[in-house]
């Protein structure tokens, strides 16, 4: 014989109760089969509506007993398209003396806990019904038994206590002489010894089953709901969380209790007292495994065995000198808790007897406050302790395992994840049994804070990454690009999962929290969403996504303003705009501040060099350390391209044009051309070697004519370059007669920096740099004589992309 229990979602329609007796029938061919089973999907609810609407004297209540009769009705209508007219008969009847029911609750205004009994219990007696009848029309050996006549309960209405000496016979002999191979019961309802119709409260329906199964002895408890066993984690929140296989009672129980629906502990007490093991099964996948739940689960060599929570928590925290040492305080509080029925769920204390917290449900929270307010009336007017302190909007978030007592490090890695990802934790509990490590969070995080945890302790160690990106320009096209053809490689090889999750340009934004088609992408963001800078960091912001990097690929000033906001919400920033680094003293150590406050890097590695290891370089120098003497470099591979191209057969003004064109300046090269993104650039390497410097104390010698650095806009300034052809012809002409080569320098030293076009002599090392190549001479106390020396590409969109792209993927390999 086996105990089977249905819940609302399995007979929540025609189409899944046809699936509940696919499964009977398949069963019943080698064993009689019990059936417990629940109301149909949401129709508890909408009795428990009705009885309310009816109480409060709202007419409305017509409409919601329309409603569930109109589900009963059409689902009869299904399930026996014909020959059904004594069913609906009896359907009708039994609606019948609910509308009678609730006519009575509206005329007297009164719905008593004996009364929303005899209310809810509609529910499971229409469904039990409606099944058996359903099963003996197609010819199946099956029986209705109603569970009032077997489970017999104290008078305590809405969570009556079962008589289980009386109960179990009444199961014993019933089933003794049963003789139909399927019996159907409805969960939930019982009757007192007194025959008044009486429910076993929440999760009455698997405790109908766990009754049965342990008065009958029974080999194994199945409970079929919606899903496919007990996951790893909330599987709607986690998409990478799976079934587990087998799993213990405790497990079970401290994973339920935080909010894993498929199964309510104390209903299953009577099955875990006799060790029948439970089966969690999926009425519309059965052939899934499914969990197994007994003492006898083989133990994981994962420690923590799944990840719960419980939202809509309040905390309160009862603080004050006046309770140190002092005893009785933690009693009245929770007497003063227990007289106003008020379930705790969590409850942490400090060693120093401070304070105590509490988590309660948010719904109780009010009059919790008003009671304990009211308790400790005196105690609070001697300023002895203060006014309970309410918070809520909050949850809890658990991590459960039998075996992680026997791991060093769980709450390391639990606080660390959470950390990284600023979820802020504002409670700890901690049993002895180490079984379960709670924590209470800002409820906007439990999505991230989940992933996190499920990442670190489920996932085999592929770290998401989520990124937006704004500005896909020419050099953000070739990120996106390079990410699109790298990402199998990244998950294979580096375990970074890299997801491109917002895209921006000046006009259009599109967003997708699973990833967005790379190979779409342009036609995607044409036919995006009105773009705002705001926007853009308000999306990023509200997707509240673990492991997010906002990357800027533009030279905008209003862009970089916003790190700051960033930073704040521990998004990670990667960028190659040189404005925030370079902008006042101030403001770029207070991004430094942010960045290590809120755990949130930021990375500008191409703020220098483009694609070269520059800051990168001198990081380390500092950090194992070196200190930096001097510095001197060619910073701007748009000037090397433009001087190395520019001769007496050429015209300046087409060198540059060329230069604008294959992506080597700024969209405004008279950024490049007057020094000041080279200024920029030494200014950055000067406050990384740790010297306090602003942009206008780094001295700039310009190269161009004047009417070019009075140039009011880009297209005037091309025309100066025409109109002043001389100028330039006798800076080459000058170099020329030296047997030099012009290149524009930055250089740093004893505290003082600058930048100015030179002519560089045979011999020198930047007298052979090629193209738009850049070569940066680090002379330090470790290399004194001969420099540190970096050379190569330093600029184009191809390789400023893959300097942005390595920055992510080092956030990938933190």
């Amino acid at each position: 014989m086996k105990v089977l229990k249905f819940g609302g979602t399995s007979v929540g329609s025609a189409k899944n109760i046809n699936n509940v007796i696919n499964i009977l029938e398949d069963y019943s061919k080698n064993d009689s089969v019990i059936c417990v089973v629940s109301a149909v999907g949401g129709i508890t609810d909408k009795l428990l509506l009705a009885g309310k609407l009816a109480q409060n004297k709202d007419a409305e209540f017509l409409e919601v007993f329309n409603t569930i009769k109109k589900i009963h009705l059409n689902i009869v209508n299904e399930l026996i398209p014909s020959n059904n007219n004594n069913v609906v008969e009896f359907v009708n009847q039994r609606l019948d003396e609910l509308k009678s029911l609730l006519d009575g609750i509206f005329l007297i205004n009164e719905l008593s806990p004996k009364t929303s009994d005899k209310l809810v219990s509609f529910g499971e007696l229409l469904s039990s019904f409606i099944i058996a009848e359903t099963m003996k029309s197609r010819g199946l050996s099956a029986e209705r038994k109603n569970s009032q006549e077997l489970v017999v309960t104290n008078a305590v209405f809405t969570k009556a206590e079962v008589n289980y000496s009386i109960t179990n016979k009444n199961i014993q002999d019933y089933f003794s002489s049963a003789s139909q191979k399927i019996t159907i019961l409805p969960g939930f309802v019982s009757k007192s010894i007194n025959g008044e119709q009486t429910t076993l409260g929440r999760g009455g329906s698997d405790f109908t089953a766990a009754i049965v199964a342990a008065a009958l002895k029974v080999a194994q408890l199945e409970i079929w709901t919606d899903v496919s066993g007990m996951f790893t984690t909330n599987p709607k929140l986690v998409k990478q969380a799976y079934p587990i296989n087998e799993i213990s009672y405790q497990e079970a129980m401290e994973l339920s209790h935080f909010g894993a629906k498929v199964l309510y502990p104390p209903t299953v007490q009577p099955v875990l007292d006799l060790e029948i093991p439970i089966y969690i099964k999926n009425t519309l996948e059965p052939d899934a495994a499914g969990t197994k739940i007994s003492n006898d689960a083989i133990i994981s060599n994962k420690p923590v065995k799944g990840i719960s929570n419980i939202g809509n928590i309040a905390l309160l925290t009862l603080e004050g000198s006046g309770m140190v040492g002092i005893p009785g305080f933690s009693k009245r509080l929770f007497e003063t808790l227990s007289q106003e029925k008020i379930n705790i769920i969590l409850i942490t204390q400090a060693s120093s007897e401070h304070s105590i917290c509490l988590g309660i449900e948010t719904k109780d929270a009010e009059a919790a406050k008003e009671a304990i307010d009211a308790t400790f009336e005196n105690e609070i007017a001697l300023h002895k302790i203060e006014p309970i302190i309410v918070e809520d909007k909050l949850s809890i978030v658990a991590l459960v395992g039998d075996n992680m007592k026997n791991h060093q490090g769980i709450s390391g890695k639990l606080f660390s994840a959470l950390g990284k990802n600023n979820v802020n934790v504002r409670a700890i509990a901690q049993g002895a049994s180490e079984k379960n490590i709670s924590v209470v969070i800002s409820e906007n995080h439990v999505k991230k804070a989940l992933n996190v945890l499920h990442e670190q302790f489920f996932e085999s160690k592929t770290k998401q990454l989520n990124v937006f990106i704004t500005g896909v320009g020419n050099v953000g096209e070739r990120l996106v690009e390079q990410i699109k053809q790298q990402k199998k490689f990244l998950k294979e090889n580096l375990k970074i999962n890299l997801r491109v999750v917002g895209l921006s340009n000046s006009r259009k934004m599109i967003f997708d929290e699973n990833g967005l088609n790379l190979k779409s992408w342009k036609e995607q963001l044409a036919n995006g969403e009105q773009a705002t800078l705001q926007g853009f960091f308000e999306k990023a912001r509200d997707c509240n996504l673990r492991n997010s990097i906002f990357v800027d690929v533009t030279a905008n000033k209003d862009v970089a303003d916003l790190y700051p906001q960033y930073l704040r919400e521990s998004i990670s920033i990667v960028a190659c705009n040189k404005i925030a680094c370079s902008s006042d003293y101030i403001n770029y150590k207070e991004l430094k501040r942010l960045s290590l406050k809120y755990n949130a890097p930021f990375l500008f590695e191409t703020n220098v060099g483009a694609g070269l290891p520059v800051i990168d370089t001198l990081s380390n120098l500092i950090a194992s350390g070196d200190k930096v003497n001097s510095i001197q470099a060619v910073l701007s591979g748009s000037l090397n391209f433009v001087f190395n191209n520019f001769n007496d057969s050429t015209k300046f003004y087409d060198i540059v044009k060329q230069a604008a064109a294959e992506g080597y300046t700024e969209p405004d090269p008279r950024i490049d051309l007057s020094g000041v993104d080279v200024a920029r650039k030494i200014l950055i390497l000067a406050r990384e070697s740790g010297v306090e410097m602003n942009l206008e104390d780094i001295e700039n010698a310009p190269f161009l004519s004047e009417s070019g650095l009075k140039s009011d806009t880009v297209d005037d300034f091309y025309q100066t370059l025409i109109v002043d052809e001389s100028h330039y012809q006798s800076l080459y002409a000058s170099a020329k007669a030296n047997n030099c080569q012009l290149k524009y320098v930055a250089k740093f030293d004893n505290g003082k920096a600058s930048v100015s076009l030179q002519e560089i002599p045979v011999g020198h090392p930047f007298y052979n740099l090629e193209g738009s190549d850049n070569i940066v001479m680090f002379y330090t106390e470790r290399y004194p004589e001969q420099p540190m020396i970096i050379k190569g590409a330093g600029a184009g969109a191809d390789v400023t992309a893959s300097g942005l792209f390595a920055d992510i993927i080092r956030l990938g390999n933190d």
